[in-house]
């Protein structure tokens, strides 16, 4: 158990503690801007059970996951010095490759580019290539797995998130986005393809069109789950450009002895609940949305 104590102040009630735990997960990467997406990258996942009490007060960002359709990552998430950086949005038919981020995104099916890389390092794992068969879109990064590359048949699936129990109950985070998938003309081998799925943690599954009759839409792209930092899954063909595909929201989470005080103040900017339930012996802050300032 953590070292902690408890000093006086004359304006407010400080709690020092030697270490407390922490979970700081980014806004997962959507579809990037238009058709034959890979899935969006999972927003940078980072985790502690020793942290360094921070200087009071101190700032807690939640990040929004990218909005599908469009070439910007996942937001960052920021506990006081600690920033997780926001998934990578995907290669889509302009033939771009996947962007870096937490988790990097899947690369394009429409010239089988490359998936971004994890940018900083050790938050999260690379994007899957795309491939140029039939135009199906890698897989995103998860925090514990590489995307998949995707195949002639079938869209990468997005890589794994890790699982945490910060809050006394085992929980997936930063699932990787599935690739979208073009299952081809009728009577065509490739017709039979499959839909990359989303990582566990949150990961959208991709979506699936067909070149004939119209460019249909099949399957509809589904979003990151929110407060996972799950990245959106890859578009194929519909008229929406990925619009579907968005990031899941990260989280912040804080956990420390209930047999210390509540903190003593948090910002209105900042949407949160607290148990000493949840786990046993334990106070434990998760912060789902916002931005503000923080005091023990």
């Amino acid at each position: 158990m953590p070292i902690l104590g408890v000093v006086a102040s004359s304006t407010t009630n400080w709690i020092a503690l030697a270490n407390f735990e922490y979970l700081v997960v980014a806004g997962g990467g959507p579809n990037g801007a238009g058709r034959f997406g890979g899935g969006g990258g999972a927003g940078g996942y980072l985790t502690s059970t020793s942290f360094a009490t921070p200087t009071s007060p101190f700032t807690i960002t939640v990040g929004a996951g990218g909005a599908g359709g469009n070439n910007t990552n996942g937001a960052n998430s920021v506990l006081a010095t600690i920033t997780a950086y926001g998934g990578g949005y995907s290669g889509t038919n302009g033939g771009t490759p996947g962007n870096s981020g937490g988790s990097g995104g899947g690369g394009s099916g429409y010239a089988a580019t490359s998936g971004g890389s994890a940018t900083p390092s050790g938050q999260g794992n690379a994007g899957g290539n795309g491939a140029t068969n039939y135009r199906n879109g890698g897989g995103g990064g998860g925090a514990g797995a590489i995307g998949m590359n995707a195949a002639s048949s079938y869209g990468g699936n997005g890589g794994n998130g890790l699982s945490n129990s910060i809050t006394g109950i085992a929980t997936y985070y930063a699932g990787g986005g599935g690739g979208g998938c073009n299952l081809g003309n009728p009577g065509d081998p490739g017709y039979t393809a499959g839909y990359g799925l989303g990582g566990l943690g949150g990961g959208g599954n991709g979506g699936a069109g067909n070149n004939g009759g119209g460019s249909q839409n099949l399957q509809t792209e589904t979003p990151g789950a929110t407060n996972t930092g799950g990245g959106g899954g890859g578009n194929e063909q519909g008229a929406t450009s990925g619009s579907q595909g968005n990031g899941g929201s990260g989280v912040v989470i804080i956990a420390y002895p209930s047999t210390y005080p509540p903190i003593s103040s948090i910002g209105a900017g900042l949407t949160y609940s607290v148990s000493t339930t949840s786990r046993s012996g334990y106070r434990v802050y998760t912060f789902t949305a916002g931005t503000g300032s923080v005091t023990i």
